[in-house]
C-alpha cells in the first residue's frame, strides 16, 4: 500500500501552511460573496418585490447548504483524521459515503420544491406578486439542488486531503457561470427570452450543475490522497455514525441559522416588507466579511484534524492561535467597512428612501457583533476537526436561539431600531460560553495529548 504522506499537514512551517490552504477557500469564498450580491443586485432592478422575495426564499436556500456542509464537515473531520491515523481505508471509505449520502439529501429539497414553496412564502407576507415570484425561485433552486450538494461533498473531502486547489476551481466554476448568466437570462439578452426572477433561478442551478460535473471529472479521473470508488460500494453503518457524529451537529448548527432569519423575518414583518429587504440584504453583504473567514476554516479544520489524530499538540495549539489572529483581523475590516460605509453598501440595490433610514444604523448596530463571532466561529472549526460537534451545536443554539430570537423580540416591543442589537449581544455571550468549553476540553483531551492516544469522538 502506498504511504500516507504527512509532511504538508504535519510538518510545514504552521503560518505557510495555514495560508497555502486557506487561501485557495478565501479565494473562491469571496467569489461566492460576490455572486450573492450581483444575484440581488441584479434581482433588485426587477423590482422591490422581487428583491423581497429573494429574501424570503434565503432562509431554504442556507438551509440547503447547512445540510451539504454539514455532511462535508463529517466527511471532511473524519477523512482527515483517519489519514493523521494512517488509516487510509477508512478514509476512502468516508470519502465514499460523502457524495452518496448527499445526493440522498437533496432528493428531499426536490420534494420540498415541488410541494411546499407557495405554502413556505405564505407564511411569511400577504403580497400576491411576492410570493409567485418567490415560489418561481424557489421552487427550481430546490428541485435541482443536487449539483449543490455532490460539489460541496467533493469540494469537502479534497479539503481533508490538504488539497484546496480543486475546491477553489470548483466554487470558480459555479459562480462565475452564474454571475455570466445572471443578466443573460434574468433580462432576455443576446435574443434569449427575457425571464425575470426565474433566470436568476435558473442561472443559479446551471452553476451548480456544471460544477458537479467537473468535481466528478476531478474525483473519478485524477489521483488523489483518497480513493473514490462506487464500484462494489455498499452503506457502512459505522462509517455513516462517524460521519454524522460531527456531521449531524454540523448541519443543525448552521440550519439553526436559516429559522434565525426566519424567525426575524417574522419579527420585522410587524414592520415593514421594507425591514425584512434591509436583512435580506445585509446576510448578502456580511458575506464579504464572513465568507473569507469561513475560507479560513476550511484550511484550518483539516490541519487541526490531522495534527489531533496524528497527536501533535503543538502543532494544533498554533493552528488554533493563528487562525484566531487571522480571523479577527478580517472581521475587524469589515466592522469598519459597515460602520464608515452603510449607506454606500445599500444604494448597491437600489435602496430607497425608507431602506437607506432602517438600514445604516441597522448595519452598524449589527457589525458590532464581528469581532466576537470571529472567535466563535474557530473554537467552533477545532471542536468539529476533533470530532466534538456536540460543542459547535451548543454554541450555535445558544446563540441563535436561546438569546438572539427572544432579545430581537424583546427589543422589537421598544422599537425596530433596538432589534440589531440582538446580534452583538448573542456573539459575546458565546464567546463566553466558547472559552468555557474549549478550557474544559483542553483539560481533558489537549493538555497531555501527546502522550495519551486520542479519546474516540462523542
Amino acid at each position: 500500500m502506498e504511504e500516507i504522506r504527512e509532511n504538508k499537514m504535519g510538518n510545514t512551517p504552521m503560518l505557510r501552511l495555514i495560508i497555502s490552504m486557506s487561501l485557495p477557500a478565501i479565494f473562491s469564498m469571496l467569489v461566492q460573496s460576490l455572486y450573492n450580491i450581483v444575484d440581488s443586485y441584479f434581482v433588485a432592478k426587477i423590482s422591490m418585490d422581487a428583491l423581497t422575495a429573494v429574501s424570503l426564499a434565503f432562509p431554504i436556500q442556507q438551509l440547503m447548504i447547512s445540510l451539504a456542509v454539514g455532511t462535508g464537515v463529517g466527511v471532511n473531520s473524519l477523512v482527515s483524521r483517519r489519514l493523521g491515523e494512517k488509516r487510509q481505508r477508512e478514509a476512502d471509505l468516508a470519502a465514499c459515503h460523502g457524495a452518496i449520502l448527499a445526493f440522498f439529501t437533496s432528493l428531499l429539497f426536490a420534494l420540498f420544491g415541488l410541494f411546499g414553496s407557495r405554502w413556505f412564502l405564505g407564511l411569511f407576507s400577504q403580497n400576491a406578486n411576492v410570493i409567485d415570484l418567490g415560489t418561481q425561485y424557489l421552487s427550481v433552486v430546490c428541485i435541482c439542488s443536487f449539483g449543490s450538494f455532490v460539489e460541496i461533498a467533493f469540494e469537502k473531502t479534497l479539503q481533508a486531503t490538504g488539497n484546496m486547489i480543486y475546491p477553489m476551481l470548483f466554487m470558480l466554476v459555479g459562480c462565475v457561470t452564474n454571475i455570466i448568466l445572471d443578466p443573460i437570462l434574468i433580462f432576455g439578452l443576446f435574443g434569449l427570452p427575457k425571464m425575470g426572477i426565474l433566470g436568476a433561478a435558473v442561472a443559479t442551478v446551471i452553476g451548480q450543475i456544471l460544477a458537479m460535473c467537473f468535481s466528478l471529472y476531478v474525483m473519478f479521473r485524477k489521483s488523489h490522497a483518497v480513493h473514490v470508488t462506487l464500484k462494489g460500494f455498499r452503506f457502512h453503518g459505522p462509517t455513516i455514525r462517524d460521519i454524522y457524529s460531527v456531521g449531524i451537529p454540523s448541519m443543525i448548527m448552521q440550519s439553526i441559522s436559516s429559522f434565525l432569519v426566519m424567525g426575524l423575518n417574522q419579527i420585522l414583518s410587524a414592520f415593514s416588507e421594507t425591514a425584512i429587504s434591509v436583512l435580506g440584504v445585509y446576510y448578502k453583504l456580511q458575506s464579504f466579511v464572513f465568507m473569507p473567514v469561513f475560507g479560513l476554516t476550511h484550511g484550518l479544520m483539516p490541519i487541526m484534524g490531522y495534527n489531533y489524530g496524528a497527536r501533535k499538540k503543538a502543532r494544533l495549539l498554533s493552528c488554533l492561535r493563528i487562525g484566531i489572529c487571522i480571523a479577527c483581523g478580517i472581521m475587524a475590516v469589515g466592522t469598519l467597512l459597515f460602520w464608515i460605509f452603510p449607506a454606500q453598501l445599500l444604494t448597491i440595490f437600489d435602496g430607497s428612501g425608507e431602506m437607506l433610514a432602517i438600514g445604516v444604523p441597522a448595519f452598524r448596530s449589527i457589525s458590532l457583533c464581528f469581532i466576537p463571532a470571529a472567535f466563535g466561529v474557530i473554537f467552533s472549526t477545532i471542536f468539529q476537526a476533533v470530532g466534538r460537534g456536540k460543542n459547535s451545536l451548543f454554541i450555535s443554539v445558544l446563540r441563535q436561539l436561546i438569546v438572539i430570537l427572544p432579545a430581537a423580540y424583546l427589543f422589537s416591543k421598544i422599537g425596530l431600531g433596538y432589534v440589531w442589537y440582538a446580534f452583538p449581544l448573542a456573539e459575546i455571550i458565546s464567546l463566553v460560553a466558547s472559552l468555557l468549553l474549549f478550557s474544559r476540553f483542553y483539560k481533558l483531551h489537549i493538555h497531555n495529548l501527546e502522550s495519551k492516544p486520542v479519546s474516540p469522538a462523542v
